[in-house]
């Protein structure tokens, strides 16, 4: 018989119910998010809660017999769902507390003025310094509107020229024009200014310091100290080492090139630089390993959390620099007890408590992804040691296994766990996810503790006498090179970022639903997985899964202009992708069975659509593939040019795309479409046989005479009016007639291209327009295949088939 307080049945039960805080934690962080989409005032939200604790009261009258109602004793789930209730709807009432009322005594009541203000105030934080401007978070204390002076309340951003040597603590007096936050589609700089109390901010501060001081006197003290430490970085290190080393150590790294922070970004390594509960949830990870050798388990433990408390007061013990070093700090407790339960326990109450302290931290993507690469340190990092250890330890002895997998787990399975949990995070909030951190962490992960240590103790001697630090960071140095340069390596890969785009939250959740669904399953559940994730069905399942990741990663935009002219025979098929990934195809020949094959090996399996249809000729050699392809491909957008009746498959495309409700766009000359980042698709000319394209994008200019005709020769003076090209689309395979010689010359490609069939039946290309390019490098379809130009505006990469 179970006595009734041991723990029966899998970790989720037993979650619910030896583990209240856990849930309890979790009820209140569920109020805080309802309430920022339930607007009611903060006393029904207080009536509610209150509602919830007497019926938790009566439950634990009415169920818990008299002899065992001791506090002892575990809970019934109906008193702790009833408790949870109550505290959910305090959770709620604790984050409506703090919604700001913009009142005539709040600074943002005074924002969006037609006239200038001046504002008195006192320096929050350590200024924000650019290359081109500086950040002052100013608390205000008082507002002049011209008629008279006001005391008001409230947090402000004021962006000031650079230079200045402000410090927190000065007070200050701002004159400009208050703004409230600018907000889009891509990002709303309003919510994130929201989320830490400035509703307002002048864009064109003018700034005056008053002669006294306010603050706290001990954080002007840390503050002053940290930027002294600063320039002792850049004295003792050469950049960017030293920059690098700003920002492991200080947590400062405006000084960083930008795309050297870019490449940290794309390679899943930003964790290095920016102080935040990623980097120390890894780097407490390397702290317990390093301490745990010298010192033991547990006494390691111990430094590795006294090591990331010095590490905390060092840089300057900001709000973010806290939360992280607490959630490093759990990762640890996490590892310590053995237990994921409990790691859990502290690592929801730690949060519900960060939460009640401010409300808005569960949108700060810094604490989002300090849980999140917290909670996957506590529930898959010691998982995955002890199975890549059993997996060594069926071919090799018991000691040798441990030993292996003991600098795997922490350089590379640890960093696995915290990426597994952190992923749909990084994924919706900045719509990219990096491919190849994978592979980049495990190479630049070990030299941390020496980069950390080295360069920490440079800087400490530094403190005290430069040279000395400079001695020891000749040591450290090449650590530091070594971690950009490994960066700057993998960053090189190809497509080792995947741009999502607008990732849906509806995918977050369904992933952590899964997730968290295998990692706690209920007995029916591993009765049901038991037999069917055989080892063959999971490794084939990776298999297909990284099969399906690498192709969208391949099929993702590089930022470049592609232009691919298709072999489809006597005729034009040019397909364009732009800098965002939106296709576009001009024409497509007369053979389906040659242009969809074509298209399908360049357009993503995920996404077999086009976004464009540009119809530049109506001839019937040039649209007879169209109608099949929309069977196929599903089309946006169509432009047209050319009479509809000029051939069957016209008027048959036509009768399509109208039963469709497709919308179709007439080109007319002038027209642009737009296919970003400054590219354009121009109509240069149109006639009854088509239109005349030109694809332009900064000193890139590629000509595409589709439906060229006498008319439009004339119309743009035999080329002069279009003047030199990078490269040229020869028109109608080649034909005499629609490629003049004072055209050509006028043109003057540095490339040509011609779209032609082997052994074309009517003799295509002419011999006159093929010797009249002989200084001209030229590429055909009958004999290059497929042909690729790939440009960033300014230069151009060309590829091809090469039959």
């Amino acid at each position: 018989m179970q006595t009734p307080n041991r723990p029966t049945g899998n970790l989720f039960e037993r979650l619910t119910t030896f583990l209240p805080l856990l849930w309890l934690s979790l009820a209140f962080l569920a109020g805080i998010l309802l309430a920022r989409q339930v607007h009611i005032s903060t006393l029904i939200w207080l009536c509610l809660a209150a509602a919830g604790l007497l019926l938790a009261l009566l439950i634990r009258l009415l169920l818990v017999p008299r002899e065992l109602r001791l506090f002892s004793l575990q809970p019934s789930v109906a008193f702790l769902a009833s408790l949870a209730l109550a505290v959910f709807f305090l959770g709620a009432a604790r984050y409506q507390v703090t919604v700001p009322r913009v009142d005539a005594h709040h600074i943002a009541w005074y924002s969006d003025r037609d006239y200038e203000v001046l504002v008195t105030g006192t320096v929050a934080d350590p200024p924000d310094e650019r290359d081109t401007y500086t950040n002052l978070r100013v608390d205000v204390s008082a507002v002049n509107t011209g008629d008279q002076t006001l005391g008001v309340h409230g947090l402000i951003l004021a962006r000031l020229a650079p230079g200045g040597n402000w410090q927190y603590g000065d007070v200050v007096r701002l004159r400009g024009h208050l703004k409230t936050p600018p907000s889009n589609e891509e990002f709303s700089y309003q919510d994130y200014l929201a989320r830490q109390g400035i509703l307002s901010y002048m864009p064109d501060a003018e700034a005056t310091r008053l002669p006294f001081t306010a603050g706290n006197p001990v954080l002007r003290l840390v503050y002053t100290f940290k930027d002294f430490a600063v320039q002792r970085i850049y004295q003792i290190f050469p950049d960017p080492e030293a920059s690098l080393l700003a920002g492991i150590l200080l947590g400062n790294d405006n000084g960083m090139p930008a795309d050297l922070q870019q490449a940290y970004k794309n390679t899943g390594t930003a964790h290095i630089i920016a102080i935040s509960g990623f980097n120390i949830a890894i780097i407490a990870g390397l702290f317990v390993a390093l301490f745990s050798r010298l010192l033991g388990r547990r006494r390691g433990a111990v430094a590795a959390v006294a090591g990331i408390v010095l590490y905390t007061v060092l840089v300057g013990a900001s709000a973010s620099v806290v939360r992280a070093a607490i959630m490093g700090g759990l990762g640890i407790f996490a590892r310590q007890v053995g237990r994921r339960q409990h790691g859990l326990v502290a690592l929801s109450s730690t949060a519900a408590v960060m939460a009640l302290v401010n409300p808005y931290v569960p949108w700060d993507v810094g604490f989002q992804l300090s849980f999140g690469a917290t909670l996957g340190l506590i529930l898959y990092a010691q998982s995955f040691q002890d199975g890549f250890e059993g997996l060594l330890a069926r071919r090799l002895p018991a000691e040798t296994a441990r030993k292996i997998a003991a600098p795997v787990s922490e350089f590379f399975l640890f960093t696995l766990a915290a990426q597994l949990t952190t992923l749909p995070i990084m994924a919706y909030q900045f719509q990219r996810i990096s491919l190849i951190a994978v592979l980049a962490n495990p190479f630049v992960l070990p030299v941390q503790p020496a980069v950390m240590i080295l360069a920490g103790l440079a800087l400490l001697l530094g403190l005290v006498y430069l040279p000395l630090g400079q001695l020891v960071g000749w040591i450290a140095w090449p650590f530091a090179a070594y971690t950009d340069r490994a960066v700057e390596f993998f960053n090189r890969f190809p497509n080792g970022v995947i741009v999502l785009g607008d990732f849906s939250f509806l995918f977050v959740v369904l992933f952590y639903a899964i997730l968290f669904l295998l990692t706690f399953p209920g007995p029916r559940l591993k009765r049901t997985l038991r037999p069917i994730l055989t080892p063959t069905v999971i490794l084939a399942a990776l298999g297909i899964a990284t099969y399906l990741v690498w192709a969208a990663a391949f099929d993702a935009p590089d930022g470049r202009l592609h232009l691919t002219f298709l072999d489809v025979g006597s005729a034009d098929a040019v397909l364009i992708q732009t800098p965002q990934g939106r296709t576009i195809l001009v024409d497509g020949g007369e053979s389906p069975s040659l242009l969809t094959p074509a298209i399908g090996r360049r357009l993503s399996p995920f996404a077999r659509s086009l976004d464009w249809l540009v119809v530049a000729s109506t001839q019937e050699g040039e649209v007879a593939a169209l109608p099949r392809l929309l069977e196929r491909y599903p089309v946006s957008n169509v432009l047209w040019s050319g009479t509809v009746d000029a051939s069957y498959s016209a008027e048959t495309l036509n009768a399509l795309l109208t039963a469709g409700g497709l919308p179709i766009t007439q080109a007319f000359p002038g027209m642009k479409l737009d296919l970003g980042d400054g590219a354009t698709l121009n109509v240069l000319a149109t006639n009854p046989r088509g239109a005349v394209l030109l694809v332009e994008w900064k000193s890139f200019r590629t000509f595409l005479p589709v439906g060229v005709n006498f008319d439009s020769i004339n119309g743009l003076d035999n080329g002069k009016a279009v003047g030199p090209v990078t490269a040229l689309l020869l028109a109608d395979s080649g034909y005499g007639p629609s490629n003049p010689l004072e055209w050509l010359a006028n043109l003057h490609p540095q490339l040509a291209i011609l779209s032609v069939a082997a052994g074309d039946p009517n003799g295509m290309p002419d011999t006159s327009v093929v010797a009249a390019l002989k200084d001209v490098t030229l590429l055909r379809t009958d004999r290059n295949g497929w042909i690729e130009i790939t440009t960033d505006g300014t230069q151009m990469w060309v590829d091809s088939q090469q039959k």
